[in-house]
Formats: C-alpha cells, structure tokens, sequence
C-alpha cells in the first residue's frame, strides 16, 4: 500500500522534512550554552548572598562561603524583620512604588492618547519639546533649588513628583494607540461618546498589554531608585528601602549592630546586608510573574511605529 494513502482511499500530501544543517545546529547549540551561561551569571550572585545570609558567623568571616550556606542559621532574618529602620523604609519604598506607579501610569496616558492623533493641532512641536528632554536637562542644581523652592525637600510627593512622564514610556504608548483601529473611536462618537469616555470605555480595556508593561516600568523605576531620595530625603522617617540599602552597605563595619548585642554576637555583618538585600528583592520579583504574560506583546507593539 502507498504509505501517502490511508485505509480509507484518501491520500495524504507527502510530509516536507526540513533537514537542519550542521553550522545551522552548532548555532543552535552556541545559543543555548551561550544564554544559559549568561543566566548563571546574573543568578549566581543571588545564590551566593543567599548563602551568606543562611551561613555561620565563622563560616563567612573565614570565606568559606560559596553557592551553599556552610552551618545553616537563620538569626540573620530575625534580626532584619525586627529592624524598624527596615520594616519603614520598605513601607515607604512600597508606598512610592504604588503611588508612584499609579501616578506615572494615569499622566503619561494622559499625555500618550491626544499626542496620537494627527488631528492634535501642534503634535509635532509639542512632539519635539518631548524629545528634547530626553536629550537635555535642566541639571542637578537647578532642579534641587526648584524642589527647594516648592517646598517638597525632605517630603515624600519629590519622590516621585519628578518622575511622573517619562518620555521614552510616554512614545511606547503613544504608538501603541496609533495602531489601535480608528474604527473604534469614529463609532464610539456616532453613539455620543466624548474623549474622555472614548479613553477610559474603548482604549484602556484594548491598550491592557502596554499599560501592563509600562506599569512595570515605573514599578521597578521607583522601587530601585536611591539618587532621588540621596538628594532630596534626610529625614529618617521617608527614606526609601534603596537608600537604606545603600546606606547599609557603605556603612561601617558592624555599625549597624553595636545596638543589638546579640545580634552582634551571632551574626556578621556581611551575612546582615546580604539578607536585608535578598528581603528587598522579594517584594518587586512577585509583581512580575503577574505581569509577564504582557510584557512583551506591549513592548513590540508600542515600538512598531518610529
């Protein structure tokens, strides 16, 4: 029997096997030794806190530390989840990451959606004041003076007041709405729809993908963001989990515990940071999985168009 014909009398068309060359599978090789390698190089440096963090006293003062933790402890984690400097620098980080992101998120849509219609009387020069900026700032002393003269030093607002359009974020979503059917918009007026409604009813619940991913944009911006808050924050009170971090970290050796003798006893102070750093980690590495499935479908998107 024609192995092309099945029991029933119908003929099947022949399958088309693709051969893969030999340089065609060395390439595919390569790649997967070449993005497995370049993933262990940014995990392995979280191992290695995790670790220390999980390790000994004496285990990470002699260095005998690696990628596994040597005399398992967990007094380390104790000691940062009861440290109020910790526990209110990342109430305020997670504050200004949800204030900050929701902020952001509403003004650069704002300004996206009526930059994407040609119709916009002076889109090209308004346009072209947007890209400047992206190019040319008013510089750092200035700026502190203009904060200092709203008053907003040492307030939680200049966190994230300065930050709220971001241009390039603002271009993404800009293109995507460009892409998006002008059908819609034309039959959302016809039953009597205004801008505004068109906006919140019709191109937000189509544009979730972009929103999604700038959102996540904005969220890592402002949790990661410790420049800001140097500048600006020297009340212990409205200081960020990055500059508490930061502070951390080029504090002096064991400082940080001279007010805790137990914890001065049977901790380090490296096994410390590298916890406190690990905790500061968790929080924005949970947002992302919800996010993913966006992620990039909004970014191809939003940057189709130039």
């Amino acid at each position: 029997m024609d192995p092309n014909q099945t029991l029933l009398g119908v003929h099947r068309a022949p399958r088309n096997t693709i051969k893969t060359s030999f340089s065609e599978k060395c390439f595919t090789v390569f790649n997967y030794v070449f993005f497995v390698l370049l993933g262990l190089t940014t995990l392995l440096p979280f191992v290695n806190l995790l670790a220390k963090s999980l390790s000994s006293e004496s285990a990470v003062i002699s260095g005998k530390v690696g990628l596994l933790p040597v005399g398992i402890q967990f007094e380390t984690y104790q000691y940062v989840l009861q440290d109020s400097m910790f526990l209110n620098s990342l109430k305020v980080s997670i504050g200004l990451t949800v204030v900050g992101t929701a902020c952001s998120l509403f003004l650069t849509t704002l300004t996206a959606y009526p930059l994407s219609k040609v119709r916009l009387r002076g889109r090209k020069g308004i346009l072209l004041i947007f890209v400047f900026t992206m190019l040319f700032s008013g510089g750092l002393i200035p700026t502190y003076l203009l904060m200092q003269n709203l008053n907003l030093v040492n307030t939680f607002p200049v966190l994230f007041l300065p930050a709220m359009v971001n241009v390039y974020n603002m271009l993404i979503i800009k293109n995507y709405f460009e892409g998006l059917p002008e059908e819609l918009e034309e039959s959302a007026k016809l039953d009597g729809a205004g801008n505004i409604r068109i906006l919140a009813l019709v191109m937000l619940p189509l544009s979730l993908p972009v929103l999604a991913t700038i959102g996540l944009f904005f969220a890592v911006a402002f949790w990661n963001d410790y420049f800001s808050a140097m500048i600006y924050i020297s009340d212990p009170a409205i200081k960020p989990m990055q500059l508490y971090l930061k502070e951390l970290l080029v504090s002096s050796s064991g400082d940080f515990l001279k007010d805790n003798i137990d914890a001065a006893i049977n901790t380090t102070p490296q096994s410390i940071q590298a916890s406190s750093i690990l905790l500061a980690t968790i929080p924005i590495l949970l947002v992302y999985p919800f996010l993913q499935k966006y992620f990039v479908k909004g970014v191809l998107v939003g940057s189709i168009k130039g």
